[in-house]
């Protein structure tokens, strides 16, 4: 282990060669640090100091490699929007497995480390305005409890990157469990061999599920883990109102991770068919869309599987599919699981979903925000939003008192239960847009750094996040996000 604390190992670059190529980041100007997560570097084994250092520096850059570092860009492949394609790390670059102190194996990968066989034409490189974004909400989805790859710094490179204008150029750390996608296993499907396949499933195993391999079918039991995470993962964003923005199934992450963080955002006005990203012009991505693509997304995973589940074709697609059919109901058991927590309800009644589902309907009929509604009803603040004083919620309100009265839990245990289960703030995207552009035009990192602290427990509730729940003002343009690259 060096001074740094890297302690890196390489079972990536142990696998076939056509899962990637070998290859340095390219070398920067003049890098410089603008943020470092310390709490995750500490967490990792390094040593914060020495990260900042001129040497630590550039290891976060790409201008120098890390002792025990075999750096590569994985290949993959991928449907964009539906349409299939062969893609890959084109501006990122994994440098090794950190080995943490727990005996932990995590990805550590630069992402704006330069062009790589493919990068299909582009520049390789990243702005700080999209890294950062990556850094804040990343951040926050792992505080508010969901599954998620994690910022460990952002540097400056001291170039310039031309996108529509020319913006300064940037290089985010992230750190996954693994950066295996639903997308590495269409590529192996699609240009590997039967064996290649079967490496990279029996690898998969082994990095996320290590305690299963005397299952009496481990590709079986490997599709329906990654059915049970994805399940969970995608619950949890619609519960807070996460809105990825592009669910390609290269950005579908087999550890059940959050990956990618493009042209994401949060859902203020509750609608399903809410959008963000600039691209998504029809809304496939939207948000009352994101369940059934995840399970689109993981049907495609079971195709790539089908040579292992079965020696015979058609005994392997029907394994292949009652394992996706069950996606839909564990999903949906996550989801009303957590919106019952959300309405400080412990037990189960068959009408709690219609119970749910009318309360949804009164916010999207009077565009109340999703995070300020339930905050309001845990808090019962209900003066403070657009709901208060029309019948149809009145009466919602009394079911829903009647149905808390019919619990053996007392409402001081629903009530904590509630504030347990409903954020305070999310990263409204109106602040995450002030904390960039402070960064980006004027090199001002305190809002961004005020922003973080506030997103770091979202379910505190205190005074000091109150002016970080209150909505944007009026516009007459809709927000939109976009992918950054």
């Amino acid at each position: 282990m060096t001074v740094t604390g890297w302690n890196l190992d390489n079972s990536y670059a142990r696998l076939p060669k056509t899962f990637f190529t070998s290859l340095n980041p390219i070398a920067v100007r003049s890098p410089k640090l603008v943020i470092l997560n310390y709490p995750l570097a500490k967490s990792l084994g390094l040593n914060v100091e020495a990260l900042r250092s001129k040497d630590g520096v550039e290891v976060l850059a790409g201008n120098r490699i890390p002792e025990g570092s075999l750096p590569l860009a994985q290949a993959y492949a991928g449907h964009q929007f539906g349409h299939f394609a062969l893609l890959g790390d084109g501006r990122a670059v994994l440098l090794g497995e950190q080995i943490t102190p727990q005996g932990d194996r995590v990805d550590i990968q630069l992402k704006g480390s330069g062009r790589t066989p493919y990068s299909r034409g582009g520049d390789g490189r990243a702005t700080l305005g999209p890294m950062l974004r990556e850094y804040i909400i990343s951040e926050a989805m792992h505080a508010l409890g969901i599954a998620t790859t994690r910022s460990l710094a952002v540097a400056t490179t001291g170039e310039s990157v031309i996108r529509e204008t020319e913006q300064p150029g940037a290089i985010l750390t992230r750190v996954a469990t693994s950066h295996l996608r639903v997308g590495t296993f269409q590529f192996v499907s699609e240009w590997g061999t039967a064996p290649d396949l079967r490496i990279l499933a029996d690898y998969t195993l082994y990095r996320h599920f290590p305690d299963f391999d005397v299952a009496p079918n481990n590709y079986l039991l490997l599709l329906q883990e990654v059915i049970k995470r994805q399940a969970m993962l995608i619950a949890k964003w619609q519960l807070v109102g996460f809105i990825h923005g592009v669910m390609n199934t290269d950005n579908m992450a087999l550890s059940g991770e959050t990956i990618d963080y493009g042209p994401c955002a949060f859902m203020d006005v509750y609608d399903p068919a809410t959008v963000f990203s600039s691209i998504d012009v029809k809304g496939r991505y939207a948000y009352g869309n994101q369940p059934s693509i995840a399970g689109w997304n993981l049907a495609r995973f079971a195709e790539t599987l089908l040579p292992l589940l079965h020696v015979d074709q058609d005994q392997a697609v029907e394994l292949a599919q009652d394992a996706i059919s069950g996606f839909t109901e564990l999903y949906h058991n996550h989801w009303l699981s957590g919106m019952r927590a959300k309405l400080g309800i412990f037990n189960e009644e068959k009408q709690d979903e219609s119970l749910i589902d009318d309360l949804l309907s009164n916010m999207q009929k009077y565009r109340a925000d999703y995070t300020n509604t339930f905050r309001a009803l845990t808090f019962d603040t209900l003066k403070d939003t657009v709901l208060y004083g029309n019948s149809e919620f009145a009466k919602w309100h009394e079911l829903w008192q009647e149905r808390l009265g019919r619990q053996q839990e007392s409402k001081a245990s629903s009530h904590q239960l509630m504030r347990n289960s409903n954020p305070a703030v999310i990263p409204r995207n109106h602040r995450v847009e002030a904390a960039l552009e402070a960064a980006v035009e004027k090199e001002d990192y305190s809002v961004m750094e005020k922003l973080l602290d506030v997103l770091s427990s979202p379910y505190a509730h205190s005074t000091e996040q109150a002016d970080y729940c209150t909505l944007p003002e009026l516009s007459a343009r809709p927000y939109r996000t976009f992918c950054g690259t």
